[in-house]
């Protein structure tokens, strides 16, 4: 929890310099939002979604993925406005059954961001020159970023007419999932994850061959911005994305140590259409989702230190001598947290020795040993752990004393 804690006050931090603010959607979702715009022949929706019907036959599913919900939310609530660029983010879980990997469980965790207003190349340099910052803010440094254009509606289609053809002519090598995605959608075969596939894959064509004017030139000022963000990448032609909303740009962050081939840490793109697949005007859009378990997994194995989130440290911790003096160490503490300092109150009956050990394993910063003749005479003695020094001072000047040192 440490380590996730630091990762999501990182990226809310940082997420808001960059104009984003938080959205969040029900874990429960219309089935249809994900048939629909993730695609019917998707594994994700063929294999993957754990869906119900409720009394009256309507089925729910709970979420695979954040951006589909998101689109749906911005558009049911008007959040559009023309000319306006919306940047939204969110964090939180979703489902997949599916075999659980290493990073990645049947409930997992994501961190996202959706652009939506804006088809400017531009901004998608932008999305992944935040991305590098937060990355590098909570420790990881060691990803290869891999970028691809996946074409549009316009050049997609020859290229798939191509790639289906070279496929066939091997298709008795590919497994199973790749044969039967070959008929519905031969661009997910490009996405096959099975080891023994990689090497037909390699051999297919390349989707970069086959791009318009349109597609080619705005993916050559897509890299063109990550230049002048001095953002390193490299183009993987046979790179695309699991969903078939995605068009044109399309990336993702690997790091070998998680596997040779689900190695992805973060992975996102274009999707330009979506909304008016659900219904709404045509406004443009992009965006990433970020794995938190396989992220917290990788700073772990590099064996981080986490500053920011240690156990709770205490300002000061109470010590008490008997039962009228452990009352009176209620109402001090609550004093103090009402003055923003982290008290901390031994709530068993132990000896004084055992507190002060008790403390020293809390790394308290202070010690105030409290008995009757504190509370008669209104002056505490409050030690500084660190060097053992102490000093006397009235209850009501304990929180100012704490503060300044």
């Amino acid at each position: 929890m440490e380590s996730w804690q630091r990762i999501e006050t990182i990226a809310r931090r940082l997420f808001r310099l960059y104009g984003y603010g938080e959205v969040r959607t029900p874990i429960l979702e219309n089935t249809e939002l994900f048939s629909r715009t993730i695609g019917t022949e998707t594994d994700i929706v063929q294999k993957e979604m754990y869906s119900i019907a409720d009394s009256k036959g309507k089925n729910f599913s709970l979420r695979p993925e954040g951006t589909a919900p998101v689109v749906r939310a911005y558009l049911q609530h008007g959040l559009f406005h023309d000319g306006q660029i919306d940047k939204l983010y969110y964090i939180g879980p979703m489902f997949r059954r599916e075999r659980p990997q290493k990073g990645r469980y049947r409930q997992f965790h994501q961190i996202g961001a959706e652009v939506l207003g804006s088809d400017h190349p531009a901004i998608e340099a932008e999305v992944i020159d935040m991305l590098s910052l937060f990355l590098q803010e909570v420790g990881f440094t060691s990803g290869e970023l891999l970028i691809n254009s996946v074409g549009d509606s316009q050049c997609r289609p020859s290229y798939i007419k191509q790639l289906k053809k070279e496929i066939d002519n091997h298709l008795s090598e590919f497994c199973s999932d790749c044969r039967r995605r070959s008929n519905v959608n031969p661009l997910r075969v490009l996405d096959c994850k099975s080891p023994s596939c990689q090497p037909l894959i390699e051999q297919l064509p390349s989707i970069l061959d086959y791009l318009c004017h349109e597609c080619r030139q705005h993916f050559d000022e897509f890299r063109h911005y990550l230049d002048l963000y001095e953002i390193s990448y490299r183009v993987e032609p046979r790179l695309v994305r699991g969903l078939d909303y995605y068009i044109r740009t399309t990336f993702e962050m690997v790091d070998e140590r998680i596997g040779p081939t689900q190695n992805a840490i973060l992975g996102g793109g274009r999707y330009d259409g979506l909304s008016e697949l659900l219904g709404g005007p045509n406004e443009k859009g992009f965006g990433f989702a970020l794995g938190i378990e396989r992220l917290a997994l990788l700073l772990s194995d590099e064996k981080k230190v986490i500053q920011d989130y240690q156990r709770p440290q205490p300002d000061i911790f109470l010590a008490h001598l008997d039962k009228p003096s452990f009352e009176e160490c209620l109402k001090i503490v609550q004093q103090l947290r009402s003055q923003q300092i982290s008290a901390y109150l031994d709530f068993e009956p132990r000896s004084l020795k055992a507190q002060m050990r008790l403390a020293n394993r809390l790394k308290t910063r202070y010690v105030c040993v409290v008995g009757l003749n504190e509370i008669d005479s209104g002056t505490f003695s409050i030690k500084r752990m660190s060097d053992g020094s102490e000093i006397s001072v009235k209850l009501e000047a304990i929180a100012e004393h704490v503060k300044e040192k």
